[in-house]
């Protein structure tokens, strides 16, 4: 385990200031206590702990090295941005993560003049860091430098191969930190290659390579196309003589490295010789997801984000109640195994989440019919239609709000071709304390408008099996099914396979005075409601319409034609969604009740737990009652 260390050097820094006067050799113990308090914090309030432990040292060195929050540092997913925020000024606060009132868990600017750029979702440093670069540039504040930091994970991401060409064909001072924790683009930190990076990064050395390229252009025995080659040729001799091959040889980038990423000393030498190079370039650093816990180093997967755990022992707390339902992600992935079973064209697609969403028990069963593409969801979406095109048919499983980078892909490569691709968004609906980022609220109201698409939503757990054998059998087309993260509601779901028609809801409950209509779990809060109200002497009728698209129109015009009162209920949001639709049934065949909308207001909505957010959004059991009870 990770020593205890005294921690008054860190209590000191309020600021990186206050880093930044401290002697170069107080450092290591910086580092040391700050990864020894994201381990103390992290292990009662859970979060993302390997990543950011991968970080410190780079952290430390780049708060120390530049004028943050002058010059900027955009990090890409702010998984590995802990230690920063512990660094500019979040400390006390910073057992509050995720927790609603409390601080975001990833870089937000509305939260910090630190946090240069949103960093929830994957790929986008390199190229937001390329527009403050170039802003910078438009406005003279010519000796602002903009880093993005970039791990290696998201290199598999397209944007960030776009941020990449465009940054090598543009004038631009960007220096690209590739954050490399042994995913397999680079393995070894040998001697000659440090022996290479001395070189090159030391200041002579650039000042002679600068004065012979300024003396032979003022010759006119080179240009900017002839400058591009050479350093493409220069980046290409490295890889040669180090052996290492890498992507960016064949980019008009500077590159640099690799080297050790928890060598505090020599990363701020390198940032100190290579921070004023003109043009971009790239330093790729090595270092190691979970350093300093030995479980997080072992099993980064697993350590990716361990809930509470025992910093001592190592050992995570988790409750294993046997007679607790099943996580919906777990329903998926048993069911996926059970289909897949009967029919060898069921293949399985996921974008970097197998084990998140559950894929995984499909890669044990049958291995060469699970496919995780990286963090790539327009891939994911079009490597899926491609499948279908062939006859394969894919469950394409993306988190809803990772589904938003693949919007495109759905309406071009799968629904204007009408391809039996399965779409299962997870984590749809609010997902809880990773927060705005990552609350997949949008997808019925994005979805909805695409042609050939068929929308549907699960009460419970059952019903996903259901919706997914619904999907594979009875329909040839595009078919999206989403449904939230956690627990669902039953113990018993391993119920027989059966279709669910594809366009017809269900009446659940009958009443006179009003009825309520939702879509998805979120109906099994206004069950709870319903309970409550029917105690107290109000009639009120219950509608799970299951399917968004198509909507059961024969089961509305029942209720359009007896009810002047309608609520409807959708875990997502109000706009554009599920009582949109119902609205405009409604307005389109001339019924008039009065229609009220419960679901995500039109805001983004802060973390928190799933409780509260739903109390926030007045979507819980309790609100439904209150707008059931009230006089009208």
């Amino acid at each position: 385990m990770t020593e205890h260390t005294d921690e008054h050097l860190l209590e000191s820094i309020d600021s990186p200031d206050d880093l930044r006067r401290l002697p170069q050799e107080a450092l290591p113990e910086v580092c040391a206590e700050l990864r020894q308090y994201i381990i103390d914090v992290l292990s009662e309030n859970p979060g993302h702990l390997g990543a950011s432990l991968g970080t410190v040292e780079l952290t430390v060195a780049l708060h120390y090295v530049f004028r943050t929050p002058y010059d900027r540092i955009v990090w890409d997913v702010g998984h590995q941005a802990y230690g920063h925020k512990i660094l500019t000024g979040r400390r006390e606060a910073f057992h509050t993560l995720r927790k609603m009132g409390g601080i975001s868990g990833f870089p937000n600017p509305k939260e910090s003049e630190y946090d240069a750029f949103i960093a929830g979702h994957a790929s986008n440093s390199i190229s937001a860091a390329m527009g403050i670069s170039v802003a910078s540039a438009l406005k003279k504040e010519d000796d602002r430098h903009v880093i993005a930091v970039i791990g290696d994970g998201a290199m598999t991401g397209g944007l960030a191969y776009e941020g990449l060409n465009n940054a090598s064909a543009n004038p631009n001072n960007l220096l690209i930190i590739l954050n490399d924790n042994n995913m397999a683009i680079d393995h070894n930190v040998g001697g000659l290659s440090q022996y290479l990076v001395d070189i090159t990064t030391s200041q002579a050395y650039n000042k002679m390579r600068y004065d012979v390229y300024r003396g032979l252009r003022k010759m006119k025995l080179i240009d900017e196309n002839r400058r591009e080659n050479i350093l493409r040729f220069n980046n290409s001799l490295k890889a040669l003589l180090t052996q290492q091959h890498n992507l960016f040889e064949g980019f008009s980038i500077r590159y640099f490295g690799p080297i050790d990423g928890h060598d505090v000393g020599y990363l701020i030498k390198v940032l100190n010789d290579i921070k004023d190079l003109k043009g971009p370039k790239l330093l790729h650093i090595k270092t190691k997801k979970g350093k300093g816990f030995k479980p997080a180093e072992e099993s980064a997967t697993e350590w990716h984000a361990p809930g509470r755990f025992n910093k001592e022992t190592g050992e995570r707390l988790v409750e294993h109640n046997l007679n607790a339902p099943q996580l919906y992600q777990d329903v998926f992935g048993h069911t996926l195994v059970e289909l897949a079973e009967k029919d060898p064209r069921i293949v399985g697609v996921t974008p970097a989440m197998p084990t998140g969403c559950s894929m995984t028990f499909l890669m044990k069963a049958f291995p060469e019919r699970a496919f995780d593409v990286g963090i790539a969801e327009g891939h994911a979406v079009t490597f899926s239609a491609g499948l279908a095109k062939e006859g394969m048919i894919p469950f394409c499983n993306i988190y809803s709000s990772f589904m938003q980078r693949g919007y495109d892909m759905v309406i071009h490569d799968v629904a204007l071709q009408n391809l039996h691709v399965i779409m299962c968004l997870d984590r749809a609906g609010l997902v809880g304390e990773d927060g705005a980022t990552h609350h997949g609220v949008f997808d019925f109201a994005y979805m909805r408008p695409i042609p050939n698409l068929t929308i549907a939503s699960p009460l419970n757990e059952c019903d996903l099996r259901n919706l997914m054998y619904t999907a594979y059998v009875a329909q040839d087309g595009p078919f999206v099914i989403r449904y939230p993260r956690g627990k669902g509601e039953k113990t018993d779901w391993r119920t027989p396979l059966e279709v669910l028609p594809i366009g017809k809801g269900r009446k659940l409950r009958e009443g006179k005075d009003l009825a309520v209509l939702s879509i998805g779990p979120i109906g099994n809060e206004v069950a709870k409601a319903i309970d409550r109200a029917e105690a107290e002497g109000r009639s009120v009728a219950h509608y799970d319409m299951i399917y968004l698209k198509p909507l059961d129109e024969a089961l509305l015009h029942e209720i359009g034609q007896a009810y002047s009162r309608i609520i409807t209920v959708e875990n997502g949001v109000v706009r554009g969604g599920f009582g949109s639709a119902v609205l405009e049934f409604m307005a389109d065949n001339g019924y008039t009740p009065r229609v009220e909308r419960i679901g995500v207001p039109d805001r983004f909505i802060e973390q928190g737990s799933i409780p509260e957010l739903y109390k926030l959004c007045g979507m819980d059991a309790e609100s439904i009652y209150r707008c059931i009870m009230k006089e009208v």
